[in-house]
């Protein structure tokens, strides 16, 4: 599971055991930040209540929530 260092300081909320992000706007935000770094398209998912991002990555269908104000690929 890949964690990365950047902090996430935007609202989030809690589905399924997952800490998602709150608002559209921020999970797009942070898909862009994460598409320079990686180097791939990333777009977002609303699942439930919140937003998570995906992508794929070396030929595997990714997504990434939050855990700990870190953005981490969800098992």
């Amino acid at each position: 599971m890949t964690i990365f260092a950047a902090p996430v300081f935007d609202a989030t909320v809690i589905y399924d055991g997952h800490e998602l992000f709150k608002g559209q706007g921020a999970a797009k935000g942070w898909a862009e930040k994460l598409a320079k770094e990686l180097e791939c398209e990333i777009g977002v998912e609303k699942i439930g209540t919140g937003w998570v991002l995906t992508g794929t990555v070396d030929g595997v269908a990714c997504k990434w929530s939050i855990v700990g104000q870190r953005l981490k690929r969800m098992g």
